[in-house]
């Protein structure tokens, strides 16, 4: 019994040990976990919306710089038209779809495929025919991500110790914060670094203070080249920063084209609500004012 006991309390001390470090620890497996602050967005909170300058902007980027491993498969030509989007001009996005991109029209009568102009229905089109010449490009066979939901597919890791977590997952719904994956993607697009001096990066791999540890991605940086990697016609000034940011909310509108629309059907709901419970509570006081 005495022995029991004792393994029952060494048990107990691990799992107690275990949940007070659960969230506290700064390191995984030696390195240093990465912190990805907050950033501001047009479209955080309840009444965020997109800016179209900032999502045309952002385009400009993708295509630019991302469009030459990157697909957006989910997207069609006609939704940089649409109301909420970059709402480009649709004259000049349907010369952009018929110019630069091709796709397979309908097989004629002998069966083949031929390659036509696209036109606003289609979705634009991804650099790679498929997966395995996707990884023949790329050095070691790494596979470029499709990137319409990404900024869905990628989250930010929290640190906070366990008994925070339920207070900070209030704090995020009273907010309506549902940027971590935009918050995760511009840390990761700025985030190319040179390593300390004792650290090996591995041939093929580059090094990212925001992925996680041990830091080493495939991709390369995308902004090399600094200010001068894209060309903006708006104004704008040209610096990495800006280039980060404005393809990150472009990714995210892609991610959810929907969301202004979305955010605006939630507070309708809500007003809907509270003048409900609003007459429902003044009918019961009515029904049983007389009621002793």
């Amino acid at each position: 019994m005495i022995g029991l006991k004792t393994k029952a309390a060494a048990a107990a001390a691990v799992l107690l040990a275990a949940m007070l470090g659960a969230g506290t620890s700064a390191h995984e497996g030696g390195h240093e976990a990465p912190q990805i602050a907050r950033q501001k967005w047009t479209f955080s909170g309840v009444l965020g919306d997109f800016d179209a300058g900032q999502l045309q902007r952002g385009f400009r980027v993708y295509t630019d710089v991302c469009a030459r491993c990157h697909g957006v498969k989910r997207l069609s030509f006609r939704n940089l038209v649409q109301p909420g989007g970059p709402e480009f001009p649709e004259a000049g996005v349907k010369s952009l779809a018929a110019d630069k991109y091709k796709v397979d029209a309908e097989p004629n009568d002998q069966g083949k495929i031929v390659k036509r102009p696209a036109v606003l229905a289609d979705h634009i089109p991804s650099p790679y025919k498929n997966e395995q010449e996707a990884r023949a490009s790329q050095p070691g066979g790494a596979l470029p991500p499709d990137l319409s939901l990404i900024t869905k597919a990628r989250s930010v890791e929290s640190h906070a110790p366990f008994y925070m977590v339920p207070l900070n997952m209030m704090r995020d719904i009273l907010a309506g914060y549902q940027e971590s994956g935009a918050d995760y993607v511009y840390a990761y697009l700025t985030g190319f670094k040179e390593p300390a001096k004792d650290v090996k990066v591995p041939d093929g791999m580059n090094y990212n203070e925001a992925f996680p540890a041990p830091h080493f991605t495939a991709m390369p940086n995308p902004f090399a080249g600094g200010n001068d990697a894209v060309k903006y016609d708006d104004g704008t000034p040209q610096t990495v920063d800006n280039y980060a940011r404005d393809v990150t909310a472009f990714l995210a509108w892609a991610a959810d084209p929907s969301l202004a629309e979305r955010k605006r059907l939630g507070l309708l709901v809500m007003v809907y609500l509270l003048i409900t419970a609003l007459l429902l509570y003044l009918a019961k006081r009515r029904i049983w004012s007389k009621v002793h």
